[in-house]
């Protein structure tokens, strides 16, 4: 028999293995407060302090900088917004004190090679706006300062050395997509004119379109967000110029892309499952629940149903196309088929034996290709259900926060 005492033996290697390659991973960072930016207003919705996870770079990759804003939806009104400050969504105090890097944050060589020992930070999303917001509510006790964050962290990283970095990426999924699109010029202009310069939206671009009952359920939505929060003023002004009286849409990706000055890059799924369920079959436009089974699975949509997702599809690539994304030589994009939400924080789909593939070409290389210029690239995926590279269940749960 083995005795107890050896068994804790096991037990202690088995530990001290998993840390040492969960640190050859890169995978746990640890938390940095920004106490210095609540002086500033730079807090999140319930007044605590913005923060980041930061792994420094090493060797080749020590003047290298990739800034990656967290997902994790919006808050629309008081009530959302009060409900989501009790969460890490919208208070530091509630924020996990480690954070696992993988996929684009990746330390690993094999699993990242471009960008594995580059500084790599984590921005937490606690604001709800996607970082555009300027507002307080007293009577609430909300703060709406998503911009201000934006602002402090950046500069609290240029201080810290990315105002030597040779280059530099703002990348983000999901809600924190929408702000490396919303923010990335802004970026541009924070860093130094000698700095290369680069975006990535992993599931941010978000489209302009109607539900299924016929109305314009997301359209709404963000015009709540962007009144609530204040956001117009801080929305890229390249695009808000343009809108007329409404000024709001440009929290919709197809009317700022058009004017963007800053090379960037879209990792999406033309099926993207957050908007088939949100804002092509949201639950307030599906009161009989028609749709239920059909957004869960796409296999269980009737031919009816399919028919109108291919749709969507093409409204998708209709929007990507009047935002120039096809014909720029600045930008580029990687486009399956997959019903998928976030693709580029996990190592499953970023690179490994399991990542889908579109034009023999994982996203990890993809996105490679296209930043140091090896190839000018853009995949585009053929329609849903062709790739039998693509995940087999919707990979929504592996949103990377």
């Amino acid at each position: 028999m083995i005795s107890a005492r050896f068994r804790q033996g096991l037990s202690l290697l088995a530990c001290v293995l998993t840390i040492l390659s969960l640190k050859a991973e890169g995978a746990s960072v640890g938390i940095t407060y920004l106490q210095d930016a609540v002086a500033k207003g730079a807090v999140c919705l319930d007044g605590s302090p913005p923060a980041y996870h930061f792994d420094k770079g090493s060797g080749t990759g020590v003047n290298n900088w990739i800034v990656h804003i967290e997902g994790g939806g919006w808050c629309e009104d008081v009530e959302t917004c009060l409900s989501r400050k009790k969460t890490d969504l919208g208070s530091s105090k509630l924020m996990v004190k480690q954070f696992g890097f993988s996929g684009l944050l990746s330390g690993q060589q094999k699993s990242n090679p471009d960008f594995y020992n580059w500084n790599r930070i984590k921005v937490r999303y606690c604001d709800g706006s996607s970082f555009t917001g300027d507002a307080v509510d007293p009577a609430n006790n909300l703060f709406f300062r998503g911009h201000r964050i934006f602002e402090a962290i950046v500069a609290d990283l240029l201080a810290k050395g990315m105002k030597n970095a040779k280059n530099a990426i703002l990348s983000g999924c999901s809600a924190g997509g929408l702000a490396a699109i919303l923010k990335c010029d802004r970026f541009r202009d924070l860093l130094p004119a000698t700095t290369k310069v680069k975006c990535l939206s992993d599931a941010g671009f978000f489209i302009h379109a109607k539900d299924v009952s016929g109305g314009q359920h997301i359209e709404n939505f963000y015009s709540k967000v962007a009144k609530l929060h204040g956001s117009v003023k801080n929305l890229p002004a390249s695009c808000t110029s343009r809108m007329g009286a409404r000024p709001e849409l440009c929290f919709f990706p197809q009317y700022v892309v058009q004017t963007m000055k800053t090379p960037i890059f879209f990792v999406n799924s033309a099926y993207d499952s957050w908007q088939i369920k949100n804002i092509l079959a949201p639950s307030a436009a599906d009161k009989s629940k028609a749709w239920k089974d059909c957004k869960l699975d796409l296999k269980k949509c009737t031919p009816a149903q399919l028919k109108v997702i291919q749709d969507f599809r093409t409204t998708f690539l209709l929007a990507i196309n009047r935002a120039g994304v096809l014909t720029s030589p600045t930008k580029g994009m990687f486009i399956d088929s997959c019903y998928a939400h976030c693709q580029i924080g996990r190592q499953i789909t970023w690179s490994s034996d399991s990542s889908p593939v579109v034009g023999n070409t994982k996203i990890a290389k993809a996105f490679g290709d296209w930043y140091y210029e090896r190839s000018p690239l853009r995949k585009l995926d053929c329609p849903y259900p062709c790739n039998p590279t693509c995940p087999k269940v919707d990979s929504e749960s592996g949103l990377d926060g």
